[in-house]
C-alpha cells in the first residue's frame, strides 16, 4: 500500500509580528526563593497565588506522581467509571500498591522524558549579575546589548508550542503536525541571530550557516519599544522574490505569511498583486502576543492550515478563486479590503463598503466556507504580477532644462524583482480650512513642491496618493495645483476619498488624475507602485507649469492606462 502523501506548506516570517512575539521571560518565584531574591507580588504586596510557568525542555527523565481526579472538579463525581490508580502516596512520599493509611493519596505514576517535547515549568534563569529578570531588558530603557529578544527568529518554535499545548474541541493536540508538513522561511523576520547560527544547530531552516545578523538590517522588531526597527522599501522585492520562488517550486500546497497586525494588510496587498500563482496564500497576525491570555494568533494559524488543505478556495479549474486572503478571527478577508481597526481580537474590518469578508472558518468539525468570490484581478490574474512586469520601464529625472526620460530596470536577467525598482510614492491629505488664505496657486504647498524636486533629483519612479473628500477625493485648490505640477513632471497622482469610503469614485473627469476606486490611501499606494513598475512614469512636459496641448494629451493617454488597472484590481 502506498504511503499517504502529506501536504507541505511554506510559512514565511514577516516583520514586527506580534503573532511571533512572546511575553517577557520573568524569573519565577521558585528561582527567587532558591537564590534569595525578592519575590514577585501583587501591586498591594500580597503573594502571587501561583508561580508562572513557561514552555521549556527537560534535560533528563523524571518520574512524577499525578493526583487522581485532579484534572477536573467533577472527575471524582464519576469515580465508578475509572480504573484504579497506579498506587497510593503516603505522607513521606512513598508509593504503596494499596492504601497504608486513610491519608494516602491515589496517584498515577508517569515518567516524563526530554523527547516528549516542551513542558510548562518555572522559569529559573537570572541575569548575569545575579538579579532577577523583570522584563525583556536588563533595566527599563536599556541599550540593545543589554536587551533580550522576545520575537521568535522563525515560526518553528511557535508551531511546536501550538502543536504541544493547543487543544482542539475534541481534547487533542498536534493540531498542526497532524495535518501537514511545514518549511519555515525567514523572509523579513522579527527576530534574529545576532551571533549567527551554525548549520549543526539548525533544525527546520536548511543546511547553511546563518552569519551574524543585525537589527534593522536583517530582522525587524518592535520590542523592546525603544529599539523598534522597520524594513525599508526595498525589502518588498526580497519578499516578493522569496514568495514567488516558493510558489514556483511545486513543493507546496500553499503559503502562510505572518506579520504584525497594523501592517500585514500592506504586505498581503503586495502579494495579491505581484505573486503569480494559482495556489492559496494566507496572512495571519495577532492582536496579543503568543502565550498571553486569550491569544488569537495561534488559532488563526490553525485556521489558515485548514483553509489551504480544505480546497474551498478552488474554482472549477482547481485554481485559487479567492486570491490572497487574511484569515483572522474565523473570518476570511480579501487582501484588497482587510484593515486593522482596533488592537483587540475581532478588531479587523473590511474597507470600501462593497464586501471584503468572503468566507468563514467552520466550528469543529465544520469546514471552511467560501461565500463570495472577489471580482477584482489578483495573483495569477493580475496585470501587475511579477511575471507580467517588463524588464524595464521609462522613468523621469530632472535637470536644468526640465524633466527628462530614462530607463529604469525592473527585473534582473532571471526575472527577479530588483530592490531598486520600487517606486517612491508619498501621501498628501486635503481638508477643509487647510490653506492659510484664499489661494489657487501652489506656492504655499512647500511640502509637495519640495517632494517633487527631490523625486526629480533621486527617484525616477515616483508618484503621490492624494486623500480628499468623499467620494471623488476632491482637493483644495492649492494642493490640486501642486499635484498637477507633479503630474506634468512625470509623477502619476491617485485621488482617493478619506477614510474607508463606501462609494467607488469615478475617474477624474479631466483625465489627469487616476481615480482610486474605493481603495484606502494605503492600498492605493501599493497598487500605484505596482502599476508604475508595469507602465513607468507619465510623459513629462518640458515646462511642467505650462504644458502644451500635445503634452496634455500624452499624459491623459498614459493616465488612462493607469485607470484601467485601478478599475480592475
Amino acid at each position: 500500500m502506498a504511503e499517504f502523501e502529506r501536504s507541505r506548506i511554506a510559512v514565511f516570517s514577516g516583520p514586527t509580528a506580534t503573532i511571533q512575539n512572546t511575553v517577557p521571560l520573568v524569573t519565577s518565584n521558585r528561582a527567587r526563593e532558591k537564590y534569595r531574591l525578592p519575590p514577585r507580588t501583587h501591586e498591594d504586596g500580597t503573594p502571587l497565588r501561583f508561580d508562572h510557568l513557561r514552555p521549556q525542555r527537560l534535560a533528563a527523565p523524571v518520574t512524577v506522581y499525578v493526583e487522581q481526579f485532579s484534572a477536573h472538579p467533577l472527575e471524582s463525581d464519576a469515580a465508578d467509571l475509572y480504573g484504579p490508580p497506579d498506587g497510593y502516596l503516603d505522607r513521606n512520599g512513598a508509593l504503596h500498591p494499596e492504601p497504608s493509611s486513610p491519608n494516602d493519596r491515589p496517584v498515577y505514576e508517569v515518567t516524563l522524558r526530554p523527547e516528549d517535547g516542551l513542558y510548562l515549568l518555572p522559569y529559573m534563569a537570572r541575569q548575569a549579575d545575579g538579579t532577577a529578570w523583570e522584563d525583556d531588558t536588563a533595566y527599563p530603557g536599556a541599550p540593545e546589548h543589554l536587551a533580550r529578544q522576545p520575537f521568535l527568529p522563525d515560526p518553528s518554535r511557535l508551531f511546536e508550542e501550538i502543536d504541544r499545548f493547543g487543544l482542539g474541541e475534541e481534547g487533542l493536540n498536534s493540531l498542526l503536525s497532524g495535518k501537514a508538513d511545514y518549511d519555515f522561511i525567514r523572509a523579513a523576520p522579527s527576530g534574529g541571530y545576532k551571533k549567527g547560527l551554525s548549520a549543526s544547530a539548525r533544525t527546520d531552516l536548511g543546511d547553511a550557516d546563518i552569519p551574524p545578523e543585525r537589527m534593522g538590517r536583517d530582522f525587524f522588531n518592535y520590542k523592546p519599544r525603544h529599539l523598534r526597527t522597520d524594513p525599508p522599501r526595498a525589502f518588498v522585492a526580497r519578499v516578493v522574490n522569496m514568495v514567488q520562488s516558493a510558489m514556483d517550486s511545486g513543493a507546496y500546497a500553499g503559503a502562510i505569511w505572518l506579520e504584525g497586525s497594523p501592517n500585514i494588510e500592506e504586505t498581503l496587498m503586495w502579494l495579491n498583486l505581484l505573486i503569480d500563482s494559482p495556489l492559496p496564500i494566507c496572512g495571519n497576525s495577532s492582536q496579543r502576543p503568543h502565550g498571553s491570555l486569550s491569544n488569537d494568533g495561534d488559532h488563526n494559524i490553525v485556521d489558515s492550515v485548514d483553509w489551504i488543505l480544505s480546497g474551498a478556495w478552488r474554482d472549477a479549474s482547481g485554481r485559487n478563486a479567492a486570491g490572497v486572503v487574511a484569515v483572522l478571527d474565523q473570518l476570511i478577508f480579501t487582501a484588497r479590503e482587510v484593515q486593522k481597526g482596533d488592537a483587540r481580537p475581532g478588531g479587523y474590518l473590511a474597507t470600501g463598503g462593497h464586501g471584503g469578508v468572503i468566507g468563514s472558518m467552520g466550528h469543529s468539525p465544520g469546514r471552511p466556507v467560501l461565500t463570495f468570490v472577489p471580482g477584482r484581478r489578483h495573483t495569477y490574474q493580475s496585470a501587475v504580477n511579477v511575471h507580467q512586469l517588463p524588464q524595464s520601464v521609462g522613468g523621469v529625472l530632472g535637470h536644468a532644462g526640465g524633466p527628462s526620460e530614462m530607463l529604469v530596470p525592473i527585473k534582473d536577467a532571471s526575472g527577479c524583482l530588483l530592490a531598486s525598482a520600487l517606486p517612491e510614492v508619498r501621501f498628501v491629505k486635503s481638508a477643509r480650512y487647510l490653506p492659510a488664505e484664499v489661494a489657487v496657486d501652489c506656492n504655499g504647498e512647500v511640502e509637495i513642491l519640495s517632494r517633487i524636486q527631490r523625486n526629480l533629483a533621486q527617484e525616477p519612479l515616483a508618484g503621490f496618493i492624494a486623500e480628499g473628500t468623499v467620494p471623488a477625493g476632491a482637493l483644495v485648490a492649492p494642493i490640486d495645483a501642486a499635484l498637477r505640477q507633479a503630474i506634468f513632471s512625470g509623477m502619476p497622482v491617485v485621488k482617493v476619498a478619506r477614510g474607508n469610503a463606501d462609494g467607488i469614485s469615478a475617474p477624474d473627469p479631466g483625465g489627469l488624475f487616476v481615480g482610486g476606486s474605493n481603495l484606502t490611501a494605503t492600498k492605493a499606494r501599493i497598487l500605484l507602485m505596482a502599476s508604475m513598475m508595469k507602465l513607468g512614469s507619465l510623459p513629462p512636459a518640458r515646462d511642467p507649469n505650462d504644458p502644451t496641448p500635445e503634452e496634455i494629451a500624452g499624459v491623459k493617454a498614459k493616465v488612462a492606462e493607469y485607470q484601467a488597472i485601478f478599475d480592475t484590481h
